[in-house]
């Protein structure tokens, strides 16, 4: 059987002029990430990427780690849902990022105020109440992510069953795909994401009947030695 590893982005830029690129601890995880893909995968056939460029930095640390000159194929379909629009449609203040991270700070404890504020802003999407809000609505985005999937898992299938294709995306297009292949219903959908880690793998196999979730978060390669690289936003 093929295999497909979903990959979840190195750790962003939080609180930064521009969130989508890769701290230096982002791109420390994802050389340590390809440092452990290296023994464990026999044949890489091929790398996708989303268009973001958290995603890209990722890939490119982890294949260089890997010894793999391959370039990844773009695919628009594996990025992550409008953050910034989910946050400023729940609460129109924060189109102004400053606005937001003062508010948060005066709470005495901004990350946990802002990943109370995030799940909120996220139901509110999530509902359905307010489509006319956002560019992208949820059942949009699920069906998207369900699409990109569809993709990556025919072309798995073209390859030799004991290939691999690396795909480095975010975590709301893994909780996508483990809704799907899990039958998880949307109330409970997102739950997964937020426990997602940075540069976490999950792992699909591809047979005759299709795809199967063997592993989801993995994350021993931020164990031990490498305990101090594991982050979740």
């Amino acid at each position: 059987m093929g295999a497909i590893y979903l990959i979840r982005h190195g750790q962003a830029s939080f609180g930064a002029s521009n969130y989508d690129q890769l701290s230096e601890l982002g791109h420390q995880q994802a050389r340590v990430l390809g440092e452990a893909l290296l023994p464990r995968i026999a044949r890489v056939d091929a790398a996708v990427t989303g268009t973001l460029q958290r995603h890209q930095a990722t890939a490119s640390s982890c294949l260089e780690a890997m010894g793999l000159r391959l370039a990844p194929q773009i695919h628009a379909g594996f990025n992550e849902f409008d953050h910034e629009e989910v946050i400023a449609c729940a609460e129109p203040r924060y189109a102004d990022r400053l606005v937001m991270m003062a508010d948060m700070a005066a709470s005495g404890s901004p990350r946990r105020a802002f990943k109370q504020f995030f799940e909120q802003a996220v139901r509110r999407w999530m509902s359905g109440a307010h489509d006319a809000d956002y560019r992208e609505t949820w059942s949009a985005f699920k069906l998207r992510c369900h699409a990109a999937l569809d993709d990556v898992i025919q072309q798995a299938q073209q390859h030799p069953s004991s290939g691999a294709t690396l795909v480095f995306t975010s975590g709301g297009f893994i909780a996508m795909a483990c809704q799907r292949l899990l039958g998880i219903p949307d109330e409970h959908a997102f739950t997964l994401n937020w426990t997602l880690v940075n540069g976490g793998v999950t792992k699909l196999v591809v047979g005759s009947q299709g795809p199967r979730l063997v592993s989801v978060n993995e994350h021993a390669h931020f164990e031990g030695h490498h305990a101090s690289l594991l982050t979740y936003r």
